[in-house]
């Protein structure tokens, strides 16, 4: 993507039209940079594709899934989608500069210019030519890819804390993508192939070694890290979610599974497995006999496991034990499914092959991460936190946690998203009506669903409506639940975490929980006499 992949403009601008006026030596100038392009042929052969009309030798200045993004010299890859088909902007691509096309379908005529392939899984060609194109990057990094429904950039944001040293190391998730020398906001979870490798190649050209990946079902599925080489695979857990796109929770875990089992291009060289959660010990007997392997949970048969666990409000006391030692430790990392996550990185960085001994002594340092179970401090004599929880497991453990820490009442503000899952609504209802004191149901992020559709899925999990209000503008929904707290109290706003936006439509909207949580505790402690 434009702004996230470096460009080289001198080479775009050899494939441009010269410029009317140019000089003999701007046009000598262009001409050698054209020659010392890099050409089709050497990211693809023949006999990789069905067909091919055109040269495979043609010079190309890089490659393109999204026809609105080609730059003159571009391989643009026609890709399926769940909504409309790149085909059908071929015409555009070639109008904006493409010099190839790799598409599932051969047109029965052809621009003379134009080398079109015809490959039969397209998806998986751009990964391939990707890796290629940017040098194979994933050779020089050790990438570590977690994958799972809840805890992801989490475990992320904690393996990067915890394996950083001197040189800098990569991350691409949910929030962000840190390329070494800069970061960025993060625009999807698992970014296509092209960005994915793109920006690989960025890490590894900015002095960086090892890199972390959150790796989504999506991402899995659509062929995004194909032939990806990952030193690390991390399974968190699998929890009901996505069920819009998958078409069960056999199919979502199968998916997950491809990490594992080198379906996806390779096997991992160590794979991380939650062994405390049910899907773990399935996935594990999946793994080939001579793959490594490191566990870990709070069960005895856990590599990396903690035991005499005490959870307090603001720390969990555990004791953590690996193959060569035990220690006690004081996380400040609050409820059980982050005791969860803080094993999955601890048992990661074991897997890389670093002391946990020597990793817990960098704990005290992490300060967190955005919109995971964010706690909002601005003088209230309540607690506020802001978490991304958007499952009912995950609204289930975020609530138990606060429940064994909380004197006074549990109040939530929640919504569910739309154009997503609608059988899961009536679960996170549920899942809050089991476990708040009382809940105010609003908009998450409607996109183009219709708010009263999304609240009617809601209702069907309706257990006590007495604790529960409906009010559509969120804003107002966490003005009234502030309104109504007092000392003692834990108000939990759950669904959007760091996001700082909120969608209708077509419509994009900047809006922040915790900004807004912020704002109206300052206004509200203003008009108190």
């Amino acid at each position: 993507m434009i702004g996230y992949l470096t460009q080289n403009y001198s080479l775009i601008n050899a494939f441009g039209s010269p410029m009317p006026a140019s000089t003999r030596r701007e046009t000598s100038a262009r001409n050698r940079v054209f020659k010392m392009a890099p050409k089709l042929s050497n990211y693809l052969s023949e006999d990789e594709v069905l067909a091919v009309k055109g040269n495979l030798s043609r010079p190309i200045s890089g490659l393109a899934i999204d026809s609105r993004r080609v730059v003159p010299g571009n391989v643009f890859f026609a890709l399926p989608g769940l909504r409309t088909n790149g085909v059908n902007y071929i015409d555009e691509a070639i109008s904006r500069g493409a010099v190839a096309v790799v598409a599932g379908i051969m047109p029965r005529t052809t621009p003379a210019k134009i080398t079109f392939v015809h490959a039969e899984d397209p998806r998986a060609l751009v990964a391939t030519m990707a890796r290629r194109y940017n040098k194979m990057p994933d050779q020089d990094l050790k990438v570590v890819g977690i994958t799972g429904t809840n805890g992801k950039t989490t475990v992320a944001h904690l393996v990067r804390h915890l394996i950083g040293g001197q040189k800098p190391v990569g991350l691409l998730g949910t929030i962000a993508y840190d390329l070494g020398a800069r970061a960025v906001p993060s625009f999807k979870t698992t970014p296509e192939a092209i960005d994915t490798f793109g920006m690989l190649a960025q890490m590894r050209d900015a002095g960086c070694r090892e890199a972390v990946m959150e790796v989504s079902s999506h991402g899995i599925d659509q062929q995004r890290i194909n032939g990806l080489r990952f030193g690390v695979a991390v399974y968190t857990n699998l929890t009901r979610d996505h069920l819009d796109y998958h078409t069960s929770m056999d199919e979502y875990f199968e998916v997950k599974a491809r990490l594992f089992t080198g379906e996806q291009g390779g096997r991992p060289a160590v794979s991380v497995i939650n062994i405390d959660n049910t899907r773990g010990p399935e996935l594990l007997a999946r793994l080939a006999a001579h793959q490594a392997r490191v566990t870990f949970g709070e069960k005895e048969s856990a590599q990396v496991r903690a035991k005499d666990v005490t959870y307090g409000f603001k720390s969990t006391t555990f004791t953590l034990v690996w193959p060569q030692g035990e220690r006690l430790v004081t996380s400040p990392l609050i409820g059980r499914y982050n005791l969860s996550n803080l094993l999955a990185a601890i048992a990661t960085a074991y897997a890389l092959g670093r002391d946990p001994a020597v990793m817990l002594d960098l704990l005290h340092n992490f300060t967190g991460v955005p919109g995971r179970m964010e706690r909002i401090e601005e003088g209230q004599p309540f607690n506020v936190l802001v978490d991304y929880a958007h499952t009912d497991d995950a609204l289930r453990n975020a609530l138990a946690m606060l429940r064994l820490v909380t004197p006074g009442r549990l109040l939530v503000v929640f919504g569910c998203g739309g154009n997503r899952d609608r059988s899961k609504r009536a679960m996170m209802m549920k899942a809050v009506q089991e476990r708040a004191d009382f809940t105010f149901a609003t908009a998450d992020n409607p996109r183009r669903e219709a708010l009263s559709q999304i609240f009617a899925d809601m209702e069907t999990g309706v257990t006590t409506p007495e604790k529960l209000t409906w009010i559509e503008d969120r804003r107002r929904a966490i003005s009234l639940a502030l309104d109504i707290a007092k000392p003692g109290d834990s108000l939990l706003i759950a669904g959007k975490g760091h996001e700082p936006y909120q969608e209708f439509a077509d419509t994009v909207v900047p809006f922040d929980d915790r900004l807004v949580a912020r704002e109206l505790i300052a206004i509200k402690r203003i008009a108190r006499p």
